[in-house]
């Protein structure tokens, strides 16, 4: 299967690209095709000026059950090493434009970790999270023993990346490691209508919330701070600040550049 046809894309709204993983007959695992796709996509996607947002998404039954193990099953040390694993999650987390990701059904393991990868996460109900590497005599690679300590700290972290067990989306909601949860139905829609929304807002602020949190959450407090004070300043080098204000004084919308 061509690497396009295992990851679709679309532009469903002005400024908004989705990015559908397409295996449905593993439901959506990552196997090395796919990762590098995504890798390839998010690239592009960066340098591509028409595009303000990116959802991504998986199908009803799964978002991404994780990776391919057929890959995995026979993998030494150096074959793991040489696929070069940081490079393709470090084009998704390089990425300065905001990503939704929309969680229908299993985000396990990768697909847990590829879903920690966005700014907003939209779960459906049906939604189920977890990392069960370890059920499997393996520990996460993809930045979960990271990313989800800090998402949602460290005893509950412990809990999920040592038992291996799943969650609902409403304890996912709970803990800190879904932004919203909807009937899987409205998901989707609800994504697309967030990113449309965003999309049309000012996009240098938008980087440089995105920025400021990112790279604060590796800073003490108190670099963080002028990490944002510097980049709160230099918008008002722009005139999406003027227009912005501007409308919010005479009561309209702002049209923003």
């Amino acid at each position: 299967m061509a690497a396009d046809d295992i990851l679709l894309q679309e532009r469903p709204a002005p400024g908004v690209a989705l990015l559908r993983l397409h295996r449905p007959a593993v439901l959506n695992a990552l196997n090395l095709a796919l990762r590098r796709a995504l890798a390839a996509a998010f690239e592009a996607l960066e340098v591509d000026e028409g595009v303000k947002v990116i959802v991504l998404a998986g199908g009803e039954r799964a978002f991404c059950a994780g990776a391919d193990l057929h890959e995995y099953v026979d993998a030494m040390p150096m074959e793991i090493v040489g696929r070069h694993m940081d490079r393709l999650w470090g084009a998704i987390s390089r990425c300065r434009k905001p990503v939704i990701a929309a969680v229908r059904g299993h985000a396990l393991g990768g697909g847990c970790e590829l879903a920690m990868h966005a700014d907003i996460l939209v779960a459906g109900q049906g939604a189920r999270f977890g990392q069960p590497e370890v059920l499997i005599g393996l520990m996460p690679g993809g930045g979960a023993t990271q990313r989800l300590a800090r998402a949602v700290g460290k005893f509950r972290a412990m809990r999920l990346l040592l038992s291996g067990e799943a969650v609902s989306a409403g304890e996912a909601l709970a803990m800190g490691l879904a932004s919203e949860v909807l009937p899987d139905a409205e998901v989707e829609a609800h994504a697309l209508a967030l990113a449309a929304k965003l999309a049309a807002g000012p996009q240098q602020a938008l980087r440089f919330i995105k920025e400021a949190v990112i790279e604060g959450m590796n800073l003490p407090l108190e670099q963080g701070l002028q990490f944002e004070r510097k980049s709160f300043q230099l918008l008002f080098a722009t005139a999406d600040k003027s227009e912005g204000i501007r409308a919010r004084l005479e009561k309209r919308p702002a049209r923003f550049s």
